[in-house]
């Protein structure tokens, strides 16, 4: 463009009019001519001595990348008084040590009705807000039960139990409504690791397919007609099946096909993991991301509560159970989702550690897969998050 490509000299020549007191002048045809064409352009840079000859380059915004972190134990675990400790042995809030480590996403999941007021949407809603106000994104990860629901089980609230499938789809559609407009997640799941469908038996993928699908579209529905931002997230465990399932619901409009990727139960080939997301992404169009991951630092244990991951055959060979080797694997992985041009990650139960003591049963199974050790000092790993 002649114009752009002249953008110094018409600056000067302006510029150097105001400078002599020149004024505009409805009777010179000339002077109105050159006003039309530059004031909008260069009159903000002849205070601030910006030039316009790029103005005809397009501006580009670096996509928004999740580095998340599932804290959804967070408020039981503060609740008996656990202390955290930041790189320098300094007492911290778990959430800001987190975040001062890149982390800009927290998910939480949410349950209907649970036997204690953990995972509850009263407290949900009320760590939401928290954890808005230090600037971060929520991320919520609905369960559609009143406890655990993944691959191996997808109960109905007690309160859905009797339910037709008609007044089911009601329930979703007004469960979800209510999700959205009391938390107001960035990003949010209609159901959780739905592998084999939510809400038995009704939404049975392989026995009651059409009916798994409607369910999911009034979640869907719920969430578009609350907020057409939030980004809608189908969550499917591990890497084998994942084409599979997303494409049998390629027509349903939702924006994000999230997996769960653990070497445990998921296998330790990366490459694979990249193959796959990279499909995902090239073939769905839509985003994709890991929604749940994690990695242990050692094979020790900090209680008496049997731990998920304690074996040598479950690591990723040259990735040993070690601080150097947690952290290698996150960095991997997150490079990983980044050649994949995927929307990010997530850690799953980072502040998971021994909260009720080293005698404790019922603690955590998770501590040494943490990114606090075992005195509850952020691991090295964290930083992964700041790249």
């Amino acid at each position: 463009m002649p114009l752009l490509r002249s953008g110094r000299a018409l600056r000067s020549i302006f510029c150097s009019y105001l400078a002599k007191g020149c004024r505009y002048n409805p009777s010179c045809k000339t002077m109105k001519k050159t006003l039309v064409l530059v004031t909008s352009l260069i009159i903000f840079s002849c205070t601030t001595n910006q030039t316009i000859e790029t103005l005809d380059e397009p501006i580009t915004e670096t996509p928004f990348f999740i580095k998340g972190a599932d804290l959804s134990f967070l408020p039981e675990i503060e609740a008996e008084n656990t202390l955290f400790y930041n790189q320098n042995n300094q007492e911290e809030n778990a959430i800001d040590i987190l975040k001062a480590n890149g982390i800009n996403t927290i998910r939480l999941r949410v349950w209907h009705t649970p036997a204690t007021t953990h995972s509850s949407l009263t407290e949900v809603a009320n760590f939401a807000q928290q954890l808005k106000a230090k600037g971060l994104k929520i991320w919520l990860s609905v369960h559609y039960s009143d406890t655990w629901a993944d691959p191996s089980q997808q109960q109905k609230p007690v309160a859905w139990e009797t339910l037709s499938q008609n007044q089911l789809e009601t329930e979703v559609y007004n469960y979800t409504s209510q999700l959205c407009n009391q938390i107001a997640p960035e990003y949010i799941q209609i159901g959780n690791e739905t592998n084999n469908g939510l809400l038995f038996p009704n939404g049975n993928r392989y026995q009651n397919f059409n009916q798994f699908k409607s369910l999911l579209q009034k979640g869907i529905e719920a969430v578009r007609n609350s907020n057409i931002d939030t980004n809608i997230m189908l969550h499917f465990a591990g890497i084998d099946g994942a084409e599979t399932y997303f494409n049998e619901l390629q027509s349903l409009d939702y924006d994000t096909a999230a997996l769960s990727y653990y070497p445990i139960w998921h296998g330790t080939n990366l490459t694979e993991v990249q193959t796959t997301l990279s499909t995902l992404k090239n073939t769905l169009n839509k985003d994709v991301v890991i929604a749940e991951t994690a990695y242990p630092f050692t094979l020790d244990w900090n209680d008496y509560t049997n731990n998920i991951v304690g074996l040598q055959n479950q690591l990723i060979p040259n990735y040993p159970a070690s601080l150097q080797g947690q952290t290698a694997f996150l960095a991997q992985l997150q490079q990983i989702c980044k050649n994949a041009n995927t929307i990010g990650l997530c850690y799953w139960a980072p502040d998971w550690v021994a909260f009720r003591g080293a005698t404790a049963s019922n603690g955590s199974s998770w501590e040494n897969q943490a990114l606090f050790d075992f005195n509850n000092k952020v691991t090295p790993a964290a930083s992964v998050f700041l790249d």
